[in-house]
């Protein structure tokens, strides 16, 4: 199954994944300029928390043993077959249980249809909307293998440090030897 995956050093805390999904996927109009004046307001599946410097965009991340599906009573929240944990809204009854379960607050209400909203992954894309809309990279999407080579590619670098003659600590970065850098 495909993820989305976050690179911290790269996130600016900039918001364009936020805006970005709730133009395609809360909007009716799908276009910034007409999505401002709709009423109610598009709502984003994905939500960037933190300063500048230390943000990090949070979305749903289709747990194993999702506490939203278990928690639901409706039976709203159920996991597909290609592994997605998903809302049917139409049978959900915004009794919010599984946004006061979700772990990691990515489930929001929605409190003009009183359903819940989550990230669905933009399934029915090629490639999620937040992740094509950030402007630094610091969203991946793809399965565990590919984001296993991001990960062994950062480890492979190894950082320095040393004092310099005036005291300053001076950063040097080296690439293991073997390893592209």
């Amino acid at each position: 199954m495909k993820r989305i995956w976050v690179d911290r050093d790269k996130c600016l805390g900039c918001k364009t994944c936020e805006l970005q999904c709730a133009v395609d996927r809360g909007s009716v109009a799908k276009t910034l300029q007409e999505a401002i004046a709709e009423f109610p307001k598009p709502l984003a599946r994905v939500g960037v928390f933190g300063p500048t410097g230390s943000a990090f965009p949070i979305q749903c991340r289709h747990c194993q043993d999702a506490p939203c599906i278990q928690t639901c009573p409706s039976g709203a929240m159920h996991r597909e077959e290609d592994g997605l944990v998903m809302v049917d809204q139409d049978v959900c009854r915004g009794c919010w249980m599984c946004v006061m379960a979700c772990p990691f607050g990515a489930i929001v209400p929605d409190p003009e249809a009183k359903v819940a909203i989550k990230c669905d992954a933009c399934k029915d894309m090629e490639q999620p909307a937040c992740v094509a809309a950030c402007p630094t990279g610091a969203l991946i999407y793809g399965d565990d293998t590919a984001y296993g080579q991001v990960l062994a590619k950062r480890r492979s670098r190894v950082a320095l440090f040393a004092r310099g003659d005036s005291g300053q600590v001076v950063s040097l970065e080296y690439t293991r030897e073997g390893d592209e850098g």
